[in-house]
């Protein structure tokens, strides 16, 4: 059986939903009458953003944005919020080619039509092909930023730690603000030998007294 994939029959008018959406409140559920009232957006061809944005993930079944919308909505995300929402949309191409946002248009089409079955020449390949196209123009697939957020959060923690480690006094050294020696406790678990004779029992407590209870 034959694959269908994601497509609107104009991509080029997505284009001006998402950039409303970019700028417009999040809406409670995204319906017909948000795009009409609040977006300003009639017609049938801006209606099929609907189906769409559930398929990438950016609305729930019930209309209701996802995370995945919000992130699209701050504008330091908006770029990878749109390359996880492809991933999303056209799962089948990406299990195929992770990179498949690096593909030709050529190599795009192949990919599409070995997905769908569909004949090279087919209308459905060409709209296929054309609204992933339109949409690669707001996604960021590259992940160097998030790499490099991640390694200076990374270094943070490490300065941090060795800040509070070194604020730290060492056994016997006292500190430079009050004067205090830092005294170090410990937990002695004991065993006793099973004896009924005194002298087991004193011998044990005087090692315990002269070896480790001695200040």
């Amino acid at each position: 059986m034959a694959t269908k994939l994601l497509y609107v029959n104009q991509p080029g008018s997505m284009l001006k939903i998402f950039e409303k959406v970019r700028h417009a409140q999040t809406p409670d559920r995204f319906t017909v009458d948000f795009l009409q009232t609040k977006l300003g957006l009639r017609g049938g061809n801006y209606r099929q953003f609907i189906p769409l944005a559930k398929k990438l993930g950016l609305l729930g079944t019930d209309g209701v944005p996802t995370e995945l919308y919000k992130r699209f909505r701050n504008s330091g995300t908006t770029g990878t919020a749109m390359a996880q929402a492809l991933k999303n949309g056209y799962r089948e191409i990406f299990e195929r080619n992770e990179y498949a946002n690096n593909l030709t248009k050529e190599q795009l089409k192949g990919m599409v039509v070995e997905v769908t079955g569909l004949d090279s020449k087919n209308r459905v390949v060409q709209l296929v092909c054309q609204t992933f196209e339109t949409l690669k123009t707001l996604a960021n697939f590259d992940a160097t930023v998030t790499r490099t957020d991640q390694r200076a959060a990374d270094t943070a923690s490490a300065e941090g730690e060795t800040d509070a480690a070194a604020a730290i006094p060492k056994a016997g050294q006292r500190g430079s603000s009050r004067g205090l020696d830092l005294n170090l406790a410990y937990t002695i678990n004991l065993v006793l030998p099973k004896s009924d004779d005194p002298a087991v029992f004193n011998a044990i407590f005087k090692a315990l007294r002269e070896n480790l209870l001695r200040s």
